[in-house]
């Protein structure tokens, strides 16, 4: 192997060019990775990844919670399109955020639901600047493991970053808005933007750089990929055959991704963060949800990050789903006062958000990790809501998934019901010392669960 093969490859798989740096997957042929750190790695010394996606409103309970336990377990109405996954995911039922009841605090249980399902503590009610909250589990684990990627932590959302105003009944919109917390005070603001994501993953420099060499594209009707061809083509003569196929399905898989995104903007200018319908995002919601998926997936393919928080939707959204058939909004629906006509539309748009995380599960087992198994055998994804019946604003018996195999740490293909309240933020201590953390305990947690 020649020295400018060698330069290329000790830059931890990286393509580069000018305003590019385009991240690779892990190849058989070639193994150019530092010894593997103890924290974010599987037995196989593969990483370990840690994702936390969010749906607002609780859930239509009747049709979402299985019937049966253990993994002889059915599936309910909503779940359905799980089902090729049955075994590649655990249901549990009896998990709680005690810090979503009203208490003293009153109204405001979809502020609290969005502000507590990652930190486990109450958020403090204000609407002004003195916001109090705590440290997310998602940044607990940054901290922790993110010197070993290129980004510690990916935050996304659909929805446009809010920090200030208020939004639910005395509660700061930055409750409602942020799932991820760097401290109590600093909420992480995620991105919706696709285009903003691809540059993040790909540009280089500062975002004003980023956006030059975006317009600079742009101009000469150039991919991002033509800006590496000359790394691409010197690294693809060095790996076997199977490698070489990997790296063409790859680079053709970032280049639909980069069309997709031209496709919704017409290559229009890059958009800014402040701007209220920037460019970029798709008309249809589930082209917007699936494509924030896809970046989602390829960070963790190229080992860009290991931790991830997807907000589908902020808590309290009243988003109407005419694509399932559904006029009314989500938010005044979830009020449903037992009527069955809205009961059976919320259990439509259960589905259709089920439907979404079938889609993230089949793009994380169909891809190969470094030590031969799929990235969802090597990853821990909870997909969860800070309500489960959203008329009553119950914060107990949480609607909650945890799916993949956790590198061989998870026990998934069943259903677990704990029988009793159990705070959730139990279940993130487990996925803390899962990922090499050392945790006892973390928010409002009594100890680890234990069986997960």
């Amino acid at each position: 192997m020649n020295s400018a093969t060698e330069n290329i490859l000790n830059r931890r798989n990286f393509l580069r060019g000018l305003g590019a740096c385009v991240a690779l997957p892990a190849f058989e042929s070639i193994s150019t990775a530092a010894p593997t750190a103890a924290k974010a790695v599987t037995k196989t010394g593969a990483p370990l990844r840690m994702a936390y996606l969010y749906i607002p409103n609780g859930v239509n309970v009747e049709c979402w919670t299985p019937k049966g336990t253990g993994k002889d377990y059915q599936l309910n109405r909503t779940m359905e399109p799980l089902a090729p996954f049955k075994n590649d995911f655990q249901v549990y039922s009896g998990l709680e955020q005690h810090n979503g009841w009203a208490g003293p605090d009153g109204a405001g249980d979809h502020a609290r639901a969005n502000a507590t399902i990652l930190t486990g503590v109450r958020p403090r009610k204000t609407a002004g600047a003195d916001i109090k909250l705590g440290i997310s589990v998602d940044q607990v684990a940054a901290n922790a493991v993110g010197s070993e990627t290129r980004f510690s932590s990916l935050e996304l959302s659909t929805d446009g970053a809010r920090k200030s105003g208020g939004c639910d009944s005395g509660y700061s919109c930055a409750y409602q808005f942020n799932l991820a917390w760097r401290s109590e005070t600093t909420p992480m603001a995620p991105e919706h933007n696709p285009r903003l994501v691809f540059e993040r993953l790909f540009g280089t420099g500062s975002g004003e750089e980023r956006k030059r060499n975006y317009q600079a594209r742009v101009a000469q009707k150039r991919s991002i990929l033509d800006f590496v061809l000359a790394d691409a083509k010197q690294l693809h003569g060095q790996l076997g055959l199977n490698d070489q196929q990997k790296l063409d399905e790859y680079l053709t898989g970032v280049r639909e991704i980069e069309q997709r995104i031209e496709k919704v903007e017409h290559f229009g200018e890059l958009p800014d963060i402040q701007m209220k319908t920037p460019a970029g995002i798709p008309s249809k919601y589930q082209d917007h949800i699936r494509l924030m998926i896809d970046l989602m997936v390829l960070a963790f393919r190229t080992d860009s990050t290991r931790v991830c928080t997807f907000s589908l939707a902020h808590d309290g959204s009243n988003r109407n789903f005419r694509e399932v058939g559904v006029s009314e909004g989500h938010h005044t629906l979830s009020h449903h006062r037992n009527n069955e006509d809205w009961l059976r539309k919320i259990a439509k748009i259960d589905q259709f958000y089920t439907q979404q995380f079938a889609y993230y599960l089949e793009r994380m087992s169909s891809l190969k990790d470094s030590d031969g198994k799929s990235l969802l055998e090597n990853s821990m994804t909870v997909y969860a809501s800070g309500l489960s019946d959203a008329n009553r604003h119950s914060h107990n018996k949480l609607p909650v998934i945890v799916a993949g195999h956790g590198g061989g740490e998870l026990t998934p293909g069943r259903h677990v019901d704990l029988g009793r309240d159990t705070p959730m933020t139990n279940l993130y201590v487990t996925m803390l010392n899962k990922m090499g953390v050392n945790a006892t305990s973390f928010g409002d947690s009594t100890g680890a669960l234990k069986d997960v």
